[in-house]
């Protein structure tokens, strides 16, 4: 499966560093924005974010998404030089091509869902899990290549954290657990690394149990976001591919899925016994 970091093992990657592009992009914001006689705390509102966040794109720090780039084109005299600067990135080190424009949403997102049947999803993996992933991906990678899909692999999962507005939801199939995926010592830090991220108010866990005579998720994974506009958008991955998904009938069959499957899972309470129960058996 070619490494998209939603939680997939990993692929051949060759893309530049992120950092020259998103500081570029950073430096030409700065650039106009002084050039228009604007503090940050001046330009913040004009672009619905933080003082605090204009300050993290500026530094190169955070990749801005399609909103921001488009009110700060609004606010700088609509010059085109933000909307072509943006265009170059997208050249994310340990993120596949197709997987691009979801990681730039779901970034900003203010509710993400996530059904997964295949693995545990790369927001909720610890590094030994992930390394599992890597080690076994085919064709086989490089210590190097590998290095760089952690790197961005841990660097998402700070979302879950550094976002506690953000909310998350998550439905895992009870066979992902019970694989012991890279034996049982992986798999019982795992175990302790989602109890204690179900333990945060911004997450939801659930457990798809493994006996189930009626299930809405047959299609596959799939994963759901909402972003701060309230306009939502679907991703759905294949083994060398994904599809981005922003058609309405599309988007609500996908949504009355995903309700049918939370209702079909265990609830928020059994699934953490579930997993306490899994983990003192290892």
């Amino acid at each position: 499966m070619a490494m998209t970091d939603t939680g997939g093992a990993g692929t051949h990657t060759t893309e530049p560093e992120a950092s020259d592009s998103l500081r570029t992009f950073g430096a030409v914001v700065q650039a106009l924005r002084e050039h228009a006689g604007l503090s940050r705390g001046d330009f913040a509102p004009l672009v619905g974010y933080s003082k605090h966040t204009v300050a993290s794109i500026e530094l190169g720090r955070r990749m801005p998404d399609d909103g921001f780039v488009e009110r700060a084109e609004a606010a700088l005299g609509n010059t085109g030089v933000l909307r072509r600067a943006a265009q170059h990135l997208s050249r994310r080190p340990g993120l596949a091509a197709w997987f691009r424009r979801w990681a730039r949403l779901e970034a900003v997102a203010s509710s993400l869902a996530t059904y997964e049947c295949r693995l545990v999803p790369g927001l909720l993996q610890t590094e030994a899990y992930a390394r599992t992933l890597f080690v076994n991906q085919l064709p086989p990678l490089g210590d190097d290549q590998i290095d760089t899909q952690m790197t961005a692999r841990l660097e998402r999962q700070r979302l879950l954290r550094e976002r506690p507005n953000t909310a998350y939801s998550f439905i895992l199939e009870e066979h992902l657990l019970l694989r012991r995926m890279g034996g049982p010592a992986v798999t019982r830090e795992l175990l302790d690394h989602l109890l204690d991220l179900a333990g945060l108010r911004n997450i939801e866990l659930q457990i798809m149990p493994l006996v189930r005579e009626s299930h809405a998720g047959l299609g596959g994974p799939v994963q759901l976001l909402e972003t701060r506009e309230n306009k939502w958008f679907g991703y759905c991955e294949g083994q060398e591919s994904g599809q981005f998904v922003s058609d309405a009938k599309v988007l609500s069959m996908l949504q009355m899925r995903y309700a049918r499957m939370r209702s079909q899972a265990l609830t928020l309470e059994d699934s953490l016994s579930l997993l306490r129960r899994m983990r003192g058996a290892l």
